[in-house]
């Protein structure tokens, strides 16, 4: 072995070995140190889920959206048990995936893995939070190996240092959703596209590979229903690139089509409708309202979908995508390139063609996105553009790469050959890494006590607790109606209700939960509602409700005294009396109305 051989394989060891000594320090810091818990309300929503799928009880939830509740009345013609609610708004795999994980651990046991006196983190949380950190580190490993095989070593190196790196990637790691789960079937589903796309470039037969892609497809429809476009343009694109022309495409729809056949046969079923209460999400992109209103609603045929200006409405949230590219592609501002990079005549012919694959499926996920909506808030869960972000990522750095070696000053100085690949990872990681001070300090102050909580609006210990917080006031047979029902059901392992924005909404969901023998106990608000925008939007958004939801911020504003507006609205005023007892839970910021009064050692008296 050469000097200069052995130099370079010293050099590689140090470099790979400081990546993995990074690796594991992001990864336990941010599973303990700077991990605040759950914070998205589907991620709670899928943990309780898989809970329950873990003791036995099937695809069931306990948080209950009226409108569902509507659904499953409107076909059973018949009041349905609010105890064991069959859900049809998440898709199956990450529950699944997630409940063989709480089965393993013992999770399952309601009295198992129970908060301690001092913990403000809710134990599960982590572990939830580490199944998807694992997920986006095999992702990382996947398209290492992915785009070493498209480019070499060199971008698939800087492409992983961007990826572990991405302040957006970590913040969904520790979400709790399904997105890091997803990145790792999507990855490993263009791995097999490119295989195919080589076998093709090269005349030979590309039908395993691409078959092999269409299965991780289908998982990935399965692990989140809207990742079906991604699906349908790689559908299109084997139809046009590999032989025997249409074979490879109808393949892959099969493959998609029964695996879709049982969800499809249980939502319609359960609901009237083959795609379930996720169906409703349209009403994010096409409606005139939030999905939430609509979930909130008790009558269906009260919130009609609106679709005049359907071409306006879609063609605004098709440009809305594009105008917020460098967010929704996780902020890595070199995927956006991707787009200029396929102008570039690549020289290799597999190249060259993998990245038309890689824009059909991004144009039909865009496409319908602009049906469903997307935003580029901090945890969207219809958020499917990060998915694309490494490939699109490694093209850019290609493209880049090409551009900069062509500079006359570069090519005499060997020096300055990657100092554009160091700028790029300096700009990319400048957010993680400036952000990193203020959450170590944060979190170091509560080490001791798990961390810090993700309050406001949550607050785990508050519903946690059997002596002083919902689970020990509330019977498992009670229902709570909640602002956040996801919470009440993940961290009180109680059934709760979204609170309706009517007040005969209220009442009839009520009297059947008191004919159902499974009564209405309380009602809990928290900053989920009033702290969810100014006094206008709280108003528009809980109606009837309002006075309730402000209560706490009015006592707050005129203490002391204390002004309350619970009982001064008419428009719930029998509600207020059948709940007439307030008990902080957190200040003043979350109350628990209750009908009964509860004892001073936190408990409800029997």
């Amino acid at each position: 072995m050469s000097i200069n051989s052995s130099q370079l394989d010293v050099g590689i060891l140090i470099r790979r070995s400081l990546f993995f000594l990074i690796l594991i320090l992001l990864t336990l810091g941010n599973l303990f140190t700077l991990f605040r818990g759950l914070n998205s309300p589907q991620a709670m929503d899928q943990a309780q889920i898989a809970r329950e799928i873990a003791r036995g009880n099937g695809f069931t939830t306990k948080m209950i959206r009226p409108v569902a509740y509507y659904q499953a009345t409107s076909v059973e013609k018949r009041s349905v048990s609010f105890d064991r609610f069959q859900d049809t708004y998440h898709s199956p795999l990450n529950p699944l995936l997630n409940a063989a994980v709480l089965k393993l651990i013992g999770a399952d046991d309601a009295n198992g893995w129970q908060m301690g006196a001092n913990e403000l983190v809710y134990p599960l949380d982590r572990v939830i939070a580490a199944v998807c950190t694992l997920f986006f580190l095999m992702a990382i490993g996947v398209n290492y190996l992915l785009i070493s095989r498209i480019f070499d070593a060199k971008i698939a190196g800087v492409s992983a240092i961007l990826m572990l790196f991405c302040e957006t990637f970590w913040r969904y790691s520790l979400s709790g959703l399904p997105q890091m789960l997803m990145l790792l079937l999507f990855s490993c589903g263009i791995y097999f596209v490119y295989r195919a796309v080589e076998a093709a470039s090269e005349g030979r037969i590309a039908m395993t590979p691409a078959v092999i892609a269409g299965v991780f497809f289908t998982l990935l429809a399965l692990t989140h229903w809207m990742t079906v476009w991604i699906a349908l343009g790689y559908i299109i694109f084997a139809a046009i690139a590999f032989r025997p022309r249409g074979i490879v495409g109808i393949a892959v729809l099969a493959l998609v089509i029964i695996a879709a056949i049982g969800p499809i046969l249980r939502n319609k079923d359960i609901t009237g409708s083959p795609f379930g209460t996720a169906f409703l999400t349209l009403y994010n992109g096409l409606g005139n309202r939030s999905e939430a209103a609509v979930m909130r609603n008790t009558d269906l045929t009260a919130e009609p979908l609106e679709l005049d200006g359907l071409i306006s409405k879609i063609l605004r949230t098709t440009l809305l995508q594009a105008t917020d590219i460098v967010p929704l592609l996780a902020g890595i501002v070199v995927a956006p390139l991707f787009f200029i990079s396929l102008l570039h005549p690549f020289k290799r012919k597999s190249i060259a063609m993998f990245r038309w694959g890689i824009l059909l499926m991004w144009v039909t996920t865009a496409f319908g996105l602009a049906f469903f909506g997307v935003t580029t808030n901090e945890l969207e869960p219809n958020q499917l553009h990060l998915l694309f972000a490494p490939i699109m990522m490694a093209y850019g750095l290609a493209f880049i790469s090409i551009l900069w070696s062509r500079l006359d000053f570069v090519a005499s100085t060997p020096m300055l050959r990657n100092v554009h690949h160091m700028v790029i990872i300096v700009i990319c990681s400048l957010p993680l890494i400036l952000s990193l001070p203020q959450k170590v300090k944060l979190g170091m102050t509560l080490r001791d006590r798990g961390g810090v909580p993700n309050w406001p609006p949550y607050y785990a210990p508050a519903l946690n607790s059997k002596k002083t917080g919902l689970k020990g006031w509330v019977d498992d047979k009670k229902i709570v109606f909640s602002d956040q029902p996801w919470a009440v059901a993940w961290y009180a392992d109680r059934m709760s209700i979204w609170l309706p924005p009517t007040a005969d909404g209220f009442r009839a969901l009520e009297n059947v939960a008191t004919g159902l023998q499974t009564p209405v106990v309380g009602i809990l608000i928290s900053p989920s509602s009033h702290g969810s925008g100014t006094i206008t939007e709280v108003t528009e958004r809980y109606k009837d409700f309002a006075a309730l939801v402000l209560d706490g911020k009015a006592i707050l504003a005129t203490y002391p005294p204390g002004f309350s507006l619970y009982d001064k609205s008419q428009k719930i005023e029998e509600i207020t009396k059948r709940y007439p007892y307030r008990q902080p839970l957190v200040g003043m910021d979350m109350i628990y109305y209750s009908e009964r009064p509860i004892v001073s050692k936190g408990k409800a008296p029997n």
